[in-house]
């Protein structure tokens, strides 16, 4: 049964092997700290933080979340270590909360390694407090006790350090916040919150992804950690969540309708729907019966929350995303405690020299092995349980996904009719690791894009070495930018979404052919320097338009015929036909473009393109790194791993993308 605790009340403790699970309504930043019998931390190796996550018994996560699982072993601490404190503190230097009392009350459990819990705590009485010793395990009588702490501290980490007679507190609390920052900014957006009632009931709970290349997290997303739904969930799969969305509806409250408001001087405009509400709906009514006892809930498509449909089927993708990343996190963080624990056995049997040698030697050694395959089995044994969960979970959702959301092989292309509406997001490909290889996370990123894509042609792009053939791999990176930019333009309602390319030297015609044939290019590809030049011009022009407009106030006063639509921009063997001039439009068009609808997806090799040397960097960072092959460059600090990659293709032979290309043209010549 499960201690509650009280500030200042205390429990026994019969594991060593425990997990302090920790739970906050906005992104915090988790530490544990050693100390000896008189509270005393002797330096900044006794302290476990984001950017030393791992000591002696002590793991935790390598960067703010609302959501962490501490790993302890007490048997691992040295023996001059009496206590164990579980600091908890707001980070700094963001757009944030500041103190305590300005968010939920943060709540901490310690459960065993089954997820059986212990003693939970909810520090309550938080004000002015950035930073809190939210619990501590200490040794009494040879035994190891928890108790409930809840000291707060105004000053932050620096503050609680320097109390618990740290020399360095200064310097630890500054390197500190400085990894949470460096973090978060290579980063993709935080997984959407998970409201009690739309959560379905996961043991697992969240270390510090989401996925995107610079930080899945991510966005897919994937990761980020990555999470790897790219920048924009990016949260992802990759990019990639970026805000992360809410979850599902009542009747409207009139309190709760947010009004348009009309675009101002330098601000940006208000494209809130006048209808959408604020308040959080209430969950989706049941649509499968309730499981027997003691068996798992079937899954259900659409069983998160959520408006619609697709905002629920939304939720739910991001909602598997981050069951894969802790599952697999926990895995591996047990496979490798198992693996440190019994290199500590080995060496403690190897410095004796009376056990080097000799049946006791070997025993003592086998006895290690032994416990180390229990504790790999019995972690393998939960990640199975908790993959089997989820593979039951994405046979129901993936063939329920809409167009915008689906795989190029699911029958709902088949059923395709230009929309009405734009969707919340995008399907730029599937995420996966290597512990979970038959599970594939849609990576979702949302719409408008917020970011540029480049689709990364270069050798280094195949993970396996199955293309050796740069010709062969630039022809699949641009099939893979075509497959995105027809997506794209099946997503949008007819006329409203508008694409033009760049092919300086004519490489990439015949994968071009699905956008040229069906007459949905905006104009013919533009040839040589002249033909970039000219693109280039126009939608740099367009960017100054719109801005100028936007930031004056004066929105609907662009000219007459102007068009409104979003703008994609595809470029092919990047940097040719481009000159100086030409590559700094490029740029103008990254950095400003997304926010006044010009977007830039580039099909390149980066080795190619270093004869620019640094001019290209930032260009580079601004963009989303795609691959036309699986690879695993989507890295997620939310849990400290890799997801793997694979673009979303047509089937070969299939023709479907004309087959949906031809009715976006039909409707843009009905509606025009």
């Amino acid at each position: 049964m499960t201690a509650e605790l009280v500030r200042g009340q205390n429990h026994p403790l019969s594991q060593a092997r425990l997990e302090i699970r920790i739970s906050a309504g906005t992104p915090i930043v988790a530490a544990a700290a050693l100390s000896d019998e008189n509270g005393r931390i002797h330096g900044v190796e006794w302290v476990a933080h984001p950017g030393a996550p791992t000591q002696p018994g002590l793991e935790v996560s390598r960067q703010a979340a609302a959501d962490h699982r501490l790993a302890v072993d007490l048997d691992a601490v040295a023996e001059t270590v009496h206590r164990v404190g579980v600091l908890l503190a707001l980070p700094t230097g963001g757009t944030g909360p500041v103190r305590f009392g300005s968010v939920a009350a943060p709540f901490v459990a310690v459960t065993g390694l089954d997820g059986t819990e212990i003693a939970s705590y909810t520090i309550h009485g938080l004000d002015a407090e950035s930073a809190v010793v939210a619990l501590e395990l200490y040794r009494r009588q040879g035994a190891w006790k928890v108790r409930a702490v809840g000291q707060g501290y105004a000053g932050g980490l620096a503050e609680l350090l320097t109390d618990q007679g740290l020399p360095q507190a200064q310097q630890l609390a500054g390197s500190i916040n400085e990894a949470v920052a460096h973090g978060l900014a290579r980063s993709v957006q935080a997984p959407p919150p998970r409201t009690a009632e739309g959560d379905r009931s996961r043991q697992a709970a969240a270390p510090a992804l989401g996925p995107d290349q610079s930080g899945a997290a991510p966005q897919p997303g994937p990761v980020p950690p990555v999470s790897p739904y790219g920048g924009q969930s990016s949260g992802g799969p990759g990019q990639a969540s970026p805000q992360p969305p809410s979850y599902p509806g009542a009747t409207p409250d009139p309190s709760t309708v947010t009004q348009p408001s009309a675009p101002t001087a330098g601000g940006p405009i208000d494209y809130s729907h006048p209808r959408r509400q604020n308040a959080a709906p209430p969950p989706p009514p049941p649509t499968a019966p309730p499981a027997a006892p003691g068996q798992p809930a079937q899954p259900v498509a659409g069983d998160a929350t959520g408006w619609s449909m697709e905002e629920r089927l939304y939720n739910q993708v991001w909602g598997m995303f981050e069951d894969l990343a802790r599952t697999t996190a926990a895995y591996r963080s047990a496979v490798d405690f198992a693996e440190s624990r019994m290199d500590k056995e080995l060496e403690q049997v190897l410095s004796d020299p009376r056990s080097r040698i000799g049946g006791q030697g070997d025993a003592a050694r086998e006895a290690a092995r032994a416990r180390h395959a229990q504790l790999v089995d019995q972690a393998r044994e939960a990640l199975d349980r908790d993959l089997a969960q989820l593979q039951a979970e994405a046979d129901v959702v993936e063939p329920a996904l809409p167009p915008a959301y689906a795989r190029w092989d699911n029958p709902v292309w088949h059923a395709y009719r230009v929309p009405m509406e734009i969707p919340m997001a995008l399907r730029l490909g599937d995420l996966h690791v290597p512990e979970a290889e038959r599970i594939r996370i849609p990576m979702l990123v949302r719409l408008p894009l917020e970011r540029g894509l480049w689709i990364d042609s270069g050798r280094t792009a195949s993970s396996d070495g199955s293309f050796t053939d740069a010709h062969s791999l630039g022809r699949l990176a641009m099939e893979t930018a075509v497959a995105h930019a027809a997506r794209l333009l099946a997503v949008y309602p007819a006329g409203e979404f508008t694409v033009h390319v760049i092919d300086p030297a004519g490489s990439g015609a015949q994968p071009l052919a699905p956008l040229v044939q069906t007459g949905v290019l905006a104009a013919p590809p533009a040839l040589g320097a002249a033909g970039v030049t000219d693109v280039l011009t126009r939608l740099t022009q367009r960017v100054d338009l719109v801005q100028m407009a936007v930031r004056g106030g004066a929105a609907d006063a662009l000219p007459p015929g102007f068009d409104t639509a979003q703008q994609l921009l595809i470029v092919n063997d990047f940097p040719h036909g481009f000159d100086d001039r030409a590559v700094n439009q490029l740029r103008y068009l990254a950095d400003e473009g997304p926010a006044f609808g010009v977007h830039l997806m580039m099909v390149a090799d980066r080795e190619e393109s270093s004869a620019y040397g640094p001019l290209l960097d930032p260009l580079w960072r601004s963009l989303l790194r795609l691959t036309p092959v699986a690879d695993d460059h989507l890295a997620d600090p939310w849990v400290g791993h890799a997801w793997t990659y694979e673009p979303s293709l047509v089937p070969p032979g299939s023709q479907v993308l004309q087959q949906v290309l031809a009715q976006v043209a039909a409707a843009r010549t009905k509606y025009a």
